[in-house]
């Protein structure tokens, strides 16, 4: 069952900006860490960026000082601040609550981010 629907996607140039969002549903939101994933073509799922209930982040190294996680629990819906967007930045984004080595809902459909350079 898909309980996230993720927004905000688009073509930029690099140096831009963009903020993505993730609506989920209360009963995966209010509990979880939510966190944010990107699929490149070609390549593995890999994950951006995370953010527990208390509001403490974490980052992947390629994206560290440029996006920032946050989250507003009175609308269960997580964000993705993107910026000095790079070319490397192109994938889809997608969000989920991760349990273990699996998540608590099924994948959205994502939301497209294109950088050109």
């Amino acid at each position: 069952q898909v309980q996230v629907v993720e927004s905000g996607g688009g073509l930029v140039q690099a140096g831009g900006s963009l903020r993505l969002s993730c609506a989920a549903s209360g009963s995966i939101f209010r509990l979880n860490i939510m966190a944010w994933y990107r699929q490149a073509p070609g390549k593995q799922r890999e994950l951006v960026a995370r953010i527990t209930t208390g509001g403490s982040t974490a980052y992947a190294g390629s994206v560290k000082g440029r996006f920032t996680i946050s989250r507003d629990n009175a609308k269960n819906t997580v964000y993705l601040q993107m910026n000095s967007l790079k070319p490397e930045d192109t994938a889809v984004y997608y969000c989920n609550a991760p349990h273990g080595s699996s998540w608590y809902s099924d994948w959205g459909q994502g939301t497209q981010v294109t950088v050109s350079s």
